[in-house]
């Protein structure tokens, strides 16, 4: 649905332009009917939606939403719901392109603390003549040590009140700059950095002016300056990943919006 509640009162804004000139324009297949007077575009509140031209009733929608939350696979949700696997896999990313829209990138602010995790490069139901490198047999991880160009680097900073950014942000080591196109203009002003020992983040608080705490190799806590609950995060979401026996990495953004 595209509006917004002030002083107990609804206000619709165009899916299109974002303008708030609307007006009804009756009814379409027992929807209401909104019609724009500045770009005189017709929409409904499920314009642009996950169900936005389904032809499945919503009730359904909703069956798979449940299964979503319950955790079901994308198999035993098709089984519920009563739709094609292929339509099952379909749904899931509809949602979670919704979800992703919806929470946008975010913002964090005050005692902020920020590290990456890592996930093996998946081409999970990539065809073989379109993969960049020979398919691994299913269970074996990146063949080489350490942090290498197998594996995609997920950017993550929490703060003190819980606001959380997290999105994929390279294959490989992160580079200073690569960290400043993502926390640019997301980043509250006086606000205070907890990072372990990587260079990368020394160049970025610099950059953006701000007090910087890192926590040396070894340590766990620097007074209340500490790197505990981003750990914390990475934890759970690896436990909550591997639910999902791989996840391919084109789509690896939209499981952590539906982390999140």
């Amino acid at each position: 649905m595209f509006f917004e509640i002030c002083y107990n009162q609804v206000k619709f804004i165009c899916p299109h332009c974002n303008s708030e000139t609307v007006s009804r324009s009756g009814k379409y297949k027992d929807k209401q009917r909104y019609i724009c007077k500045s770009c005189n575009k017709a929409f409904t509140d499920f314009t642009n939606s996950a169900t936005y031209n389904s032809k499945k009733p919503l009730d359904k929608w909703l069956k798979y939403a449940k299964c979503m939350i319950a955790g079901y696979s994308i198999r035993k949700s098709a089984e519920i719901v009563g739709i094609n696997i292929a339509t099952s896999f379909f749904w899931r990313h509809k949602i979670l392109d919704c979800i992703k829209s919806f929470f946008g990138v975010g913002s964090v602010e005050g005692l902020i603390e920020a590290d990456e995790v890592f996930f093996a490069e998946s081409f999970k139901g990539t065809k073989p003549s379109k993969m960049t490198r020979k398919p691994r047999k299913r269970g074996k991880q990146v063949k080489k040590r350490g942090i290498s160009n197998e594996q995609v680097c997920i950017a993550t900073a929490i703060d003190r009140q819980g606001n959380l950014i997290m999105e994929l942000l390279c294959k490989g080591r992160m580079t200073h700059q690569e960290l400043e196109r993502l926390y640019e203009g997301r980043i509250g002003d006086n606000s205070i950095l907890c990072t372990d020992s990587h260079k990368s983040y020394i160049q970025l608080t610099k950059d953006f002016s701000l007090d910087h705490k890192r926590i040396k190799r070894g340590k766990h806590k620097e007074g209340v300056y500490h790197i505990q609950h981003i750990n914390a995060v990475h934890s759970k979401l690896k436990k909550w990943m591997n639910r999902f026996n791989g996840v391919a990495t084109k789509y690896i953004s939209n499981y952590m919006y539906w982390f999140k």
